[in-house]
């Protein structure tokens, strides 16, 4: 729901616009805000899950996601909506990475892969079914209902939580580092925010030049904190473990290429292709159902080729992947989208669950909720990224073009699909630093990987 909650809301502006009686541009701060308050949020969940307990906390995040989703559903006015808006984002940035910090401290090592492959499907599919399904709520109820959708999931979620959700924490917890909070928040919600209206607004070169600056002074500002005090927010120590490191830098890279696919599919079945949306919203579901078929072959193919292999050839294999969607046009069958729809859910869900489960194949327990804020927060801003490079390249090519000329705008798709497909392949070079048998201990595998 967490994943489904940050793209749900973007097709149904223009109903909520005219049922709060307001224009649809000053309800873009309906996403913006969730989108803000998740970015700034997750790097604290690490600290509250060591200071107050992994289940205590869990279960208070889904119960203000819940409870606020209800808030959301009963706003009679923008205001209200937006301010629902926010504790609705912070208790996102706490389930994530809390419910990661589980699996990693409930499993050993060694089942460590097949767990994350259960972590992965949600985060695959989730900002790819958002627009489709608040398509469909709005289509058949009301927008109110996207909200309402989330009231009988969270009530489950904290019914099994309450029955099964392990209670971990650290007996010498550490004290919250406010300076870094305030340091990195600040930088992290400004730059996510820039990245989130990218394209959208029109701010003047110098307004989005002295944001952008400011942004990358209080990050720069935060790195420069974290090394010099004993408890920083974020442990950027992390990264010098090398197997952590490239798993989580390198999926930043990836998801440039990776992160586009929301928004291009979409653009290319409905605009270039002229299809209808529900269609459109149709085909986005083999993607699923690939990542869903990749929980059984993932485990043997890194068994038997190790991760520096797997991710090395995996991210060409994404990238041909999107690629191949440069052939696709107004003609080609539907067969044709649903197998390459398989492909990309098949291969984007072994590149993820595998980067996943390597990045704590060296990090020792009592490293875990530091490791997974860290790794969640790149991940979430890495997402935005993503969107906004494919934002960037779409806009160059789609400018001035008009909708109408659905060949003119399948062939401008078609030239970002290859920027995009070549960044894709690029990133590949992200994995050669990985040795033969790093985590082997994560899939099985050899130790003598390569000879």
């Amino acid at each position: 729901m967490e994943q489904l909650d940050s793209t749900i809301v973007n097709t149904s502006i223009p109903v909520m616009a005219v049922s709060l009686g307001v224009t649809p541009l000053s309800l873009k701060a309906v996403v913006t805000s969730y989108i803000l308050s998740l970015a700034v949020c997750i790097p604290v969940s690490g600290w509250l899950a060591d200071r107050f307990g992994s289940r205590r906390v869990f279960l208070f995040a889904v119960a203000l996601f819940t409870a606020t989703s209800v808030l959301c559903g009963l706003s009679v006015s923008s205001g209200m909506l937006i301010a629902a808006r926010v504790p609705q984002g912070i208790a996102a940035a706490m389930m994530m990475p809390i419910g990661r910090i589980a699996i990693i401290r409930t499993f050993p090592k060694s089942e460590l892969l097949r767990a994350m492959n259960f972590v992965i499907i949600p985060a695959l599919i989730g900002p790819l079914l958002g627009p489709t399904v608040g398509g469909l709520i709005v289509h058949w109820l009301t927008w109110r209902d996207i909200f309402f959708v989330n009231v009988p999931v969270g009530l489950a979620a904290l019914w099994f939580g309450h029955r099964h959700m392990p209670d971990y924490r650290n007996e010498h917890w550490q004290p919250l580092d406010i300076s870094g909070f305030v340091l990195f928040g600040g930088g992290a919600a400004i730059l996510s925010w820039l990245l989130e209206i990218f394209g959208e607004h029109h701010l003047r070169a110098a307004q989005a030049t002295a944001l952008l600056c400011t942004s990358l002074a209080l990050l720069g500002a935060y790195v420069w904190h974290a090394r010099r005090t004993r408890f920083p927010l974020l442990q950027l120590s992390l990264l010098r473990i090398r197997t952590f490191r490239i798993s989580v830098l390198g999926g930043f890279v990836t998801r440039l290429g990776v992160g586009g696919m929301p928004l291009l599919l979409p653009l290319l079945y409905q605009l270039g292709m002229n299809r209808p949306a529900w269609q459109s919203g149709l085909l986005t579901m083999p993607l699923a159902i690939g990542a869903m078929a990749m929980k059984v072959l993932s485990s043997p193919l890194l068994r038997r080729f190790g991760y520096r292999q797997v991710l090395v050839i995996n991210t060409v294999l994404i990238g041909i992947t999107i690629g191949l969607y440069t052939q696709v046009g107004s003609g080609t069958a539907t067969g044709i989208l649903v197998l390459l729809g398989l492909t990309l859910g098949l291969v984007n869900s072994l590149q993820f669950s595998s980067m996943n489960s390597m990045a704590y194949a060296d990090i020792d327990e009592v490293d875990s909720a530091k490791a997974s804020a860290l790794a969640s927060t790149l991940q979430q801003m890495s997402m935005s990224f993503g969107l906004a490079c494919a934002s960037l390249v779409t806009g160059y090519y789609l400018s001035n073009l008009p909708q109408s000329d659905h060949a003119a705008v399948t062939t401008a798709l078609h030239h970002a699909f290859f920027t995009l497909a070549a960044l894709s392949c690029l990133s590949s070079l992200s994995f050669w630093g990985l040795r033969p048998d790093d985590g082997a201990n994560v899939s099985g595998g050899s130790a003598q990987l390569e000879q």
